[in-house]
């Protein structure tokens, strides 16, 4: 799996602007997504899914329908990887405004999650007897930062991909830091390690962020670190943004610091410059075990926070499972739904891709696993303690406005903090009270 690879396949500003203009009279993501019979909830029948092109997730994919089909011969399922676009977001946009989306979706991205449903291509997960339940036992308090606006839930959070910090141990060796213990629990000892690692000459680069400014970079250097210096914050709480605070702006300082040391490049690397070896440290998720596998001695810890602050928190890089509305036959939908996320499902899916199923208690419900595959266990202790992408309307927008604003002042240099965060909240403020 490529570094963000799940990122980088995700709806740009552009396209959910035009996608938005061209739905404006379709009405709102209401009750059962936008469904007018009451019996779509409980028809049973074929259905058509699409899963994720990825080759672990596609494994996983073939077997649990593969499974599903041979006991249920009335109620097949017919899937197939998202057909290729721009991003995955934007076919299945375009698959709501023709009304021939498939059933579900095993690939949706949270952030979308609100376009989606103002176009009314959602199936509000509520409308299930069961659905509140079943996603509350299985997901436990995390679900939470799931539901939208209207309180309703059209997504289950299905797999994460808790953030954490990589560190090259044989570059940490070269520098003369100790590789087994790094200092780099705090954010103070971050930069501090920073700085030891290039004076030292074993690298250019302690760290290599993405500089580019789409909506998304800010997931891989700003958001895991707020996370852990804010106990857990997400950008935005109770439609208000949150970053224009002391925890935001001293997690600003810090990579200011880094780029005007230059200990990060300002350059776009056009590739993977920790899998390369271009840089000592990176933001990654558990899918980064297999792809440094053999090429990187790596290490990881949690994602530090300030020496006062850290809970641990980190964001979660998740994909979900939504169903959509111009799916008839939902009650089988909401069937293969549950199976596809059972007990032994996700265990099947751990197995395959090494992404967190999102239930409760994943280390305890697989021990097993996790004493054979050790290096997965603080990811799966991680999974815990992730924050989420607001669910709140004109998403992607507002994470296209800090990272603007983030870009300008942080990366670059040519507004102050303090005015760009300032200015950015306020309009990331007026962005969110929009319907």
């Amino acid at each position: 799996m490529k570094r963000f690879s799940t990122a980088t396949r995700v709806l740009s500003v552009a396209a959910l602007t035009i996608m938005g203009a061209g739905l404006a009279g379709c009405g709102g993501g209401g009750g059962a997504g936008g469904s007018t019979a009451e019996s779509a909830t409980t028809a049973k029948g074929p259905i058509k899914i699409w899963y994720s092109n990825n080759e672990f997730e596609v494994k996983w994919g073939k077997a649990m329908v593969e499974s599903w089909n041979a006991a249920h011969p009335d109620e097949k399922i017919d899937a197939q990887e998202i057909p290729a676009g721009k991003s995955s977001e934007e076919v299945i946009g375009a698959a709501i405004t023709a009304g021939n989306a498939p059933c579900l979706v095993f690939n949706t991205a949270p952030v979308a999650v609100p376009q989606f449903q103002k176009q009314g291509g959602l199936v509000a997960l509520d409308s299930f007897p069961d659905g509140a339940q079943y996603i509350k036992e299985r997901t436990g308090d995390l679900a939470d930062q799931y539901k939208s606006t209207d309180g309703k839930m059209y997504q289950l959070p299905w797999k994460s991909n808790p953030v954490v910090l990589y560190y090259n141990k044989d570059i940490f060796t070269q520098a003369g830091l100790d590789a087994e213990n790094p200092k780099l629990g705090t954010q103070a000892e971050f930069v501090e390690t920073a700085r030891a690692l290039v004076k030292s000459g074993a690298t250019a680069n302690a760290v290599w962020p993405s500089p580019a400014s789409d909506f998304f970079q800010s997931w891989f250097d700003f958001y895991p670190f707020y996370a852990a210096n804010s106990q857990g914050a997400p950008l935005l709480k109770d439609g208000k943004a949150t970053f224009d605070s002391e925890e935001g702006k001293q997690v600003a300082a810090m990579f200011e610091t880094l780029y005007q040391e230059n200990l990060a490049s300002k350059e776009v690397f056009q590739g993977d410059a920790f899998g390369e070896g271009k840089s000592a440290m990176s933001l990654a998720g558990p899918w980064a075990i297999a792809a440094y596998k053999d090429k990187i001695n790596w290490g990881a810890v949690p994602v530090p926070g300030s020496e006062a602050q850290s809970d641990g928190s980190t964001f979660s890089d998740a994909k979900n499972v939504a169903m959509y509305s111009a799916c008839e036959n939902q009650g089988t939908a909401w069937e293969v739904m549950k199976f596809a996320t059972s007990k032994e499902q996700d265990g099947k899916l751990l197995a395959d891709t090494g992404q967190m199923p999102m239930r409760q208690d994943l280390p305890a419900t697989y021990a097993d696993y996790f004493a054979t595959n050790p290096l997965y266990t603080q990811f799966a202790e991680q999974a815990g303690r992730t924050v989420e992408v607001p669910n709140v309307p004109n998403s992607v927008e507002i994470w296209q406005t800090f990272r603007t604003a983030y870009a300008k002042s942080v990366i670059f240099g040519n507004e102050s903090v303090d005015a760009a965060f300032t200015g950015a909240a306020e309009k990331v403020n007026q962005l969110a009270a929009q319907k």
